[in-house]
Formats: C-alpha cells, structure tokens, sequence
C-alpha cells in the first residue's frame, strides 16, 4: 500500500505552529464568545430592516366620526365617500399592534406613497451587494480585524442616522450606508473564529454560536421593537451595542493565515506570541523561527498580491468558484422567495418573524450531527436536493389543495419547514465557500459568492409573478435550480479532514483525484477497508494537518 499525502505547506505550518500555542484553549473561547454577541448584533441589524418598515392596518379617517369602529381591512379610500369618485384622503388612522409605531405609519409612506417604502428598502440591499464587495476588497489588503470592526461601526451609524431621514433622499441614503455593513460586519469574524478554532471543532463551535444566538437575536429583534414602541426608539436600542466592538482589539488577533500570504512575517509572530500568552502556553523562540523560515521557503514561487479575478484564470479553480456563486444565488433565491412568499398572512408579522426565527437553531444542530460525519459535500448536495424536492411538493400540495384550505395554519407551518430546508442549505454552505476559496483571496471570495446571492434576490420578485399564469410556477422554477445545484455540488472537492488551500496554486490542485461520486464517508470506509486487507499497520491520519490521502 503506498500513502500519500498532498500537502499544503503554509497552511500545514500554521496548524502546527497554533497547536503548540493553543488552538483549543482560553483565546478560541473568549473568540467564541465574541461571535456570539457578533450573531446577535448582524441578526438585530439585518431584520431592522424589515421592521421598520411594517406595515399595520390603516384606513383613511376622512369623514369619520371620532372612535368610529376601524374597517376589517386596510383601506386607502374613506367608506363615508360611498363612491364619490374622489381617491384622495388626506389622513390615515392605524392599528397599531401593541402599540408599536413603525416608520411606515410614522410617515403615512402608504398607497400613493407606498413606493417611498420600497425603494427607500432597496436601497439596504444596494448598499449590501457594494459594501460587500468593497469591504471583502479590503479585507484581503488591510487584514479581517480592521473590516471586522469598521463594518459595524457603519452599520451602527447607518441605523442611527435613518432616525433623522424623515425625507426621501435621507432615507434613502442612510439606509444605503446601514446596507453596506451587511455581511462584513458578520463574515469577517467567522473568518477569524475558523482559522484560530482545532478543525476538528470548527463545525460544532460555529454552528452552534449562529444557531444558538443568531436565532436569538432573530426572535428578539421584534420584541425590542414592541418595548420601545417606536421605529426610532428600536434603532437607538439596537445600534448601541455595536460600541462594543471596537473593544475586540484587545482581544482578537489579525488572522495568522493572512499575514502570512501577505508575508508579514514579523507582524504573524507577535499574533504567535499573543495568542500562546493568553492560552498560558510556552513556546521556543526557534519553534516561531522555524515556522517563519518554513513559510518563506513555501511561499518562494507564490504570487504576492492575487485579486478576485485570479480564482477564474485557471480552469479547476475557475469551475469550483463559479459553481460556489451559482450555489449561493439559488440558497439566497429560495430563502428570499420562500419568505415573501408568505407575506400577509392572517397572523401578526411580529409572531411570524419569531416562529421563522425558531428554524435557525435547529439546522444548526443537524448540520453539527451530519456535517462533520458526512461531509461538506454532501452535505451541500443532500441539502439542496431536499430543499428542491420539498419545494416542489409544496408547489403540488398548494396546487391540489382547494382555495379554502389554504389556511393561515398550513401557510404558517409550509413557510417555518421551508425555512428550515432553506436554512440548513445555507449554512452548511457558508462554511464550505470559506474553506473552499483560497487563504489569499479568502476576503474577497467569500464577499464576492454572498453578493453574488444578494444580487440574484432581484429575480425573486419575478418567479413569484409567474404564479399569475399557473399556479405552481414558482415552486416548479424554485425546484429545478435546487436540483440543478445539487448535481453542481457533487462536481466540487471535498474538504473535511484536508489541509486547507492557502495559495491560488493550492486552491487549483485541492482535491483534484477527486470524483463526483467521491464523499468523504465513503472515502474513511474505503480506507479501513484497504488497510485491514494490506496487513500493514500503518497509521492513516484524517485531520487537517494531512491533506487527503488516497491509494
């Protein structure tokens, strides 16, 4: 039997040199709980979003009597009217669902001037596809940290200025500066918590922090809303908490990796030694020497400064990114359209945002159960089969069922479960990207695969319009994509138990004896097997230390 293994050198002396410092200790905890309170900041500020902007019931008060009884409906023309002719109302009265006051009726932003609302809210997702880019830009040219804290620092002062945008154009351009935080100010401390966790732990401590916290966050974000009673009252509560981050300099490194492909060698050591103090550990001066002069020998023939458009000039590094975007646009497509799609529901927006919320934490846990026994890949393909095959079916049990069967019940549940296919799907596959794109360009990759997402929400919008020429047109174009990106799943490379690509030539032959129908349970079965059979007693070691290893 002959072993062996593809290594990654940079990447291998980084694991080495952080296992002798602690890679499972009092830095990766206090790290970890940082991402916690990361989880609930992003989760807080992506759904003000939505919040802000809800709609309760209204009605115009023209010509009504002082504590007339509210219509069952919203209305924009006034029922004393009886069909004058007239359109024009010149106030509105609301109800307000505890109490809580949100922009929307704030500023009468309804009928005629229902467009303010929408494109004052497009305007956050125009300023999340550019900011992400941007900030993705620079994070692989001035390092994670700096982005990390930068990034919710503008979504802090972007909440805080809509408080004042009570026109248009400030609405407008203050929800565009809140928008161009989305994401950074999320992925840049994931990239950081996974490139300082054990590998081995990089599944259950990620998953659980989002699962745990992102869906608290989620479920209390409307909740904070009806304390304060007011839209202003809820960015203020929200926005503050986001003074904290600053203070993770103190604690926090620059990532290691990125110093390294930067060849900020100096800079690499000190994060060492600051990682290994607070772990309590100690370590040979010659051990970080070493370490420096391995890296340097491995980084001879490396380009220095690779951009985003070096993924896509060599062809195996090019398809496996491509097929990174298309899988992103149709997660984000479906989640995106599995929501809207249950807009106006006979229930109050405030219960249906904590009911979605609830699915985070459970797919979260099965992704700890399976993600790290199965597989990235299959867990990326089996995930998006699943949810392909579910939307279908809803498609067909929507279709079947008669108009006044339709209840808000069934509605409710179809949308939480759909979520939850939706949500497992993307999270297995935000951990994938990040591993998959190279250490050198990892900024930019994982910014460019997410606004590659964000931008292909915009079509979302038009599947749902085609339920006006048959009915189950949206789940069956939904479906397909899903399927079609569960077979482009099964085309990219495994990465449990490998050594991550750090360099473009890394990411180019990373996992290149791969098959389609290779999976890494599979491939641990095949092994023992091959091993037993040879009589030899050799030692096979499966972490991310040694890279694949085939026979």
């Amino acid at each position: 039997m002959q072993v062996v293994r593809v290594r990654n050198h940079t990447m291998l002396e980084v694991d080495k040199i952080l296992e002798k410092c602690g890679d499972c200790n009092r830095l990766q905890l206090l790290m970890l709980l940082l991402f916690c309170l990361i989880n609930m900041l992003s989760a807080l500020h992506y759904y003000s979003q939505t919040i802000i902007s809800f709609v309760p019931k209204y009605w115009c008060a023209d010509g009504l009597p002082v504590g007339s009884k509210p219509p069952s409906e919203s209305s924009c023309v006034s029922s004393a009217q009886n069909g004058s002719g007239s359109s024009t109302c010149h106030g509105y009265d609301y109800e307000l669902f505890m109490g809580y006051e949100s922009f929307t009726s704030d500023m009468n932003w309804i009928c005629e001037d229902a467009w303010k609302l929408t494109l004052g809210q497009s305007m956050f997702f125009v300023g999340s596809v550019v900011g992400t880019l941007v900030l993705g830009f620079l994070a692989d040219v001035v390092g994670r940290l700096p982005i990390l804290v930068v990034a919710n620092m503008i979504a802090m002062v972007g909440n805080l200025l809509t408080i004042w945008g009570t026109n248009l154009t400030l609405f407008c351009v203050f929800r565009l500066v809140s928008g161009f935080a989305t994401d950074s100010n999320f992925v840049m401390m994931y990239i950081l918590v996974m490139e300082y966790m054990r590998p081995t732990l990089r599944t259950v401590g990620l998953s659980l922090c989002i699962g745990f916290f992102y869906c608290l966050g989620s479920m209390a974000a409307p909740w904070i809303a009806v304390l304060m009673h007011s839209w202003q009252g809820f960015l203020l509560a929200t926005s503050l908490p986001f003074l904290l981050v600053p203070f993770f300099y103190l604690i926090v490194p620059e990532s290691i990796q990125w110093l390294i492909s930067k060849q900020k060698y100096d800079r690499a050591v000190v994060c060492l030694k600051r990682v290994a103090k607070i772990n309590g550990r100690q370590v040979d001066e010659s051990s970080y020497q070493e370490f420096i002069e391995e890296c340097k020998f491995s980084q001879q023939h490396t380009k220095a400064t690779p951009n985003l458009l070096d993924l896509f000039r060599t062809p195996r590094l090019r398809r496996n990114t491509l097929i990174l975007f298309f899988k992103s646009m149709v997660i984000t497509l479906c989640y995106d359209a599995v929501s809207r799609n249950v807009q106006g529901l006979g229930i109050s927006p405030f219960l249906m945002f904590s009911l979605s919320a609830t699915t985070i934490l459970p797919a979260c846990l099965l992704i700890i159960a399976l993600q790290d026994r199965i597989g990235r890949k299959a867990m990326a393909s089996i995930s998006l089969l699943l949810s392909g095959i579910f939307i279908s079916v809803t498609g067909g049990i929507l279709f079947a069922s008669p108009a006044t069967d339709k209840t808000t019940t069934l509605l409710v549940s179809l949308s939480v479960v759909g979520r939850f296919g939706v949500t497992v799907a993307y999270n297995s596959g935000a951990q994938y990207a990040t591993e998959l794109i190279p250490t050198c360009v990892r900024g930019q990759g994982v910014a460019a695969v997410h606004v590659a997402g964000y931008a292909f929400t915009f079509f979302s919008a038009f599947i749902l319009y085609t339920r006006s020429i048959f009915s189950p047109m949206p789940e069956i174009i939904l479906g397909l994509i899903s399927l079609l990106g569960a077979c482009l799943c099964l085309l990219l490379p495994e990465t449990l138990h490998r050594t991550l690509p750090t360099s473009l030539e890394d990411g180019e032959n990373f996992g290149k004896n791969d098959r389609w129908f290779s999976f890494s349970f599979t491939e641990r079965r095949t092994q023992s097997a091959t091993t037993l059979a040879s009589g030899h007693n050799t030692k096979i070691h499966s972490n991310s230390t040694d890279s694949a290893v085939y026979f």
